[in-house]
């Protein structure tokens, strides 16, 4: 069985095909650019491909309500030309295949319970840090919708007492995407994280923003596993930094020995590496196909 997969996020496409087993077969990558240029690549992409059905995972906010006239759009995302753009609609019209639709953490989530670091487990986080700040929600086995769709990457936060940087979120200012994506780290810093030496202040500051967020999902929502990724997240002296400061925020209430003795192994890099949102797009596709 042949599954595509489409993981579309704000700085590039991958296409990929894939089968039931989440082997990827072969994949593609391109800039994402204005949305007809865009898609237009993907349609192409899959022409010939004969794959009998696609996952999407998508950079969002997007319209995941079946019953909308609008399902399937990107909605209030800042980036230019895609803001209430017909996504799923505009490849619906020359791919007739079952389409799966979701936010690209949600689907990186649904990869990493499925053939990752939570397979086994019935509910984990996906934070994406990277040019944005995402987290997708697999609880109870499935994926978490509600009004729209988990948003975590834009929660409010406290200060970290040394920072004065304004945040650099479009909509909120100094909310967690806007305190602690890649582009908040170069335009405070003024150089690319990758180019921070590991002794940088910067990692100070990152690891206590998303050492408060994780601490506050950990109590809200008691997920098995905490899954980090993206490209922020390539800097492996952040995940002891981040779990000290969760311990620190949870400060002994949570009665877990995977918070209170193996915290090492509880928040983690994803097991999938950089293929857990074409995976997991390639799992959306898997269910849309045994769900027609």
């Amino acid at each position: 069985m042949l599954i595509g997969a489409v993981e579309a996020g704000g700085t590039k496409f991958v296409c990929g095909i894939g089968n039931e087993s989440g082997e990827i077969l072969e994949r593609v990558s391109f800039p994402t650019e204005h949305p007809v240029k865009t898609l237009a690549q993907v349609k192409e992409y899959f022409k010939n491909k004969q794959v009998e059905a696609i996952g999407i995972g998508s950079f969002g906010p997007i319209n995941i309500d079946r019953s909308s006239a609008h399902y399937g759009y990107v909605t209030t995302t800042p980036k230019p030309g895609w803001a209430n753009y017909p996504f799923l609609p505009e490849l619906a019209k020359v791919l007739d295949v079952p389409f799966g639709w979701d936010t690209d953490v949600n689907a990186a989530a649904l990869g990493e319970a499925t053939w990752g670091a939570a397979r086994g487990l019935s509910s984990c986080l996906y934070y994406t840090i990277g040019t944005g700040v995402g987290v997708g929600v697999y609880s109870e086995g499935k994926l978490v919708h509600g009004l729209v769709h988990p948003e975590g990457g834009h929660i409010l936060t406290r200060r970290h007492l040394e920072d004065t940087y304004s945040g650099k979120c479009p909509y909120h200012g100094d909310c967690l995407e806007g305190m602690a994506a890649g582009p908040a780290i170069e335009d405070r810093w003024k150089i690319k994280a990758s180019e921070l030496p590991t002794d940088h202040k910067a990692w100070e500051f990152e690891a206590f923003y998303i050492g408060q967020a994780v601490a506050s999902a950990i109590l809200l929502l008691s997920p098995q596993k905490i899954i980090l990724g993206g490209g922020v997240m390539h800097q492996m002296h952040l995940f002891p930094l981040i779990r000290e400061q969760v311990k620190n925020n949870l400060k002994g209430y949570v009665s877990a020995a995977e918070v209170t003795d193996n915290i090492e192994s509880y928040i983690v890099p994803p097991g999938l590496g950089d293929n857990a949102g074409l995976s997991g797009s390639i799992a959306l596709g898997l269910q849309a196909y045994q769900n027609a």
